[in-house]
């Protein structure tokens, strides 16, 4: 999945502090469904429910053992139908061969392509760091009913709620405008580092694997990697 010419970076140089989140959710037809009360609380209810400073809420979060040999990079981004694909066709499988058995540890990079994604993003960075792969799961498993919904960020907050987090947390997290940028400022810089142009793109030991492609290109790369 391309990204779109009209990139998230462009709202946010758009808009300051709460009203660039409120303006990227009017765009995507959020709005109008939210209580008028989650723009009324101050960043303050964020700090009360959750004291991790920005640098940990974007930390990287390992899937399998930090010491296994093999990394694999996923560049993702949660509205992408090929990223869903791999996590629901091919990760498990990957997991069950490669990373359960400590042989390969998987760090998803968040690359949002598109405002409802880089929404999505923030709550999963909202959510307990062991919670991360759970939420993306869950995100890409429900991916066609609130990527695709009239009003986005309720159903993204539905999402929220059945995954534990309470109505204060996804209400601060939605206003947590410093994480959203960092958000945006790391995809950008991910872009630039890496030539990332679509999701989903991935790296097993350095090794670019450009899209959702078939799973033995997976295994070889993983194999070819221990060797």
């Amino acid at each position: 999945m391309r990204m779109n010419s009209i990139t998230v970076t462009q709202s946010i140089d758009l808009h300051e502090r709460r009203e660039v989140l409120r303006q990227v959710l009017l765009l995507s037809g959020g709005l109008a469904a939210v209580s008028a009360s989650l723009w009324i609380s101050s960043n303050n209810a964020f700090a009360a429910e959750d004291e991790r400073t920005i640098e940990e809420m974007m930390g990287d979060r390992i899937l399998g053992d930090p010491d296994a040999p093999v990394l694999i990079e996923e560049y993702s981004s949660l509205t992408c139908p090929h990223c869903a694909s791999f996590h629901e066709e091919k990760l498990p499988i990957l997991k069950k061969k490669f990373i359960d058995t400590g042989k390969a540890k998987l760090i998803n990079r968040d690359f949002p392509l598109d405002d409802r994604a880089a929404v999505a993003t923030l709550m999963v960075r909202c959510a307990p760091a062991d919670r991360y792969y759970p939420m993306l799961e869950l995100l890409f498993k429900q991916q066609t009913n609130w990527a695709r919904a009239e009003n986005p960020l309720q159903a993204l907050a539905q999402v929220g709620r059945f995954a534990g987090m309470s109505q204060e947390r996804l209400e601060a997290c939605f206003q947590n405008v410093d994480l959203y940028r960092a958000i945006v400022a790391r995809r950008n810089q991910y872009g630039e580092e890496r030539s990332i142009q679509s999701t989903p793109t991935f790296f097993v030991n350095g090794e670019q694997i450009q899209g959702n492609q078939p799973i033995e290109d997976f295994e070889n790369a993983i194999e070819s990697a221990l060797q």
